[in-house]
């Protein structure tokens, strides 16, 4: 059994899953200065592919398509950081019993399985299409928000470290439970909003709730 350890900085990062939304994050860490691997076959040129990846990295982002996940192996994971930037979508994807008529949130089902993993929800809330195109310099009156979501703090300032330097305004949500607020259906799921607009999307859904 691997034990947890929120790592003190990033340095190296794996993407599981290299269909649409894996590849534009690897480039986004790339272009960022981190070491990338793409733990999936078909990745693109310029990105290392081993076994190894998830063993080595720092934090794991989990970007494969969501009906996979019941038949991922949580060993694999064991002990690390791992943002979950999947989606539940039963219209798109077809139903996944594991998710369906939960009262939780997807991330929380998906911390659930992967016990001893830290998982934080993020980079899932922004199309893949518009992910690269939406980043912006640190001090940009109108650089973009991307949430996240999770229950240690610091694994969250972690990934919201890793998110700024991605060129995104990485917003901390408080809880895990809270990061229901992007997944689909939620008031950001799908926009990209500055830090005000996505602050007020959020207010306005809590007072109407």
């Amino acid at each position: 059994m691997s034990a947890l350890v929120i790592p003190s900085t990033v340095r190296r990062i794996a993407v599981l899953g290299a269909g649409h939304v894996g590849p534009v994050i690897a480039r986004l860490a790339l272009d960022a200065g981190f070491d990338v691997a793409i733990a999936a076959s078909g990745s693109p040129e310029n990105l290392e592919l081993g076994p190894d990846a998830v063993a080595v990295a720092d934090l794991v982002v989990l970007a494969i398509p969501l009906h996979r996940f019941p038949d991922l192996d949580p060993g694999l994971l064991a002990g690390k950081l791992v943002v979950d930037a999947m989606n539940y979508w039963a219209p798109a994807d077809g139903v996944v019993p594991m998710f369906q008529g939960q009262q939780l949130s997807s991330s929380e089902i998906v911390q659930r399985r992967l016990s001893q993993s830290m998982v934080i929800k993020s980079l899932n809330q922004i199309a893949y299409q518009d992910l690269e195109d939406g980043r912006r310099p640190e001090a940009s009156p109108d650089r973009h928000a991307i949430g996240v979501a999770g229950d240690d703090p610091r694994a969250a300032k972690l990934v919201a470290e890793v998110i700024d330097r991605f060129g995104y305004e990485g917003i901390l949500l408080g809880s895990l439970s809270a990061g229901r607020v992007l997944q689909p259906g939620g008031p950001v799921f799908g926009a990209v909003l500055t830090r005000a607009e996505f602050e007020r999307a959020i207010h306005t859904t809590a007072v109407q709730a």
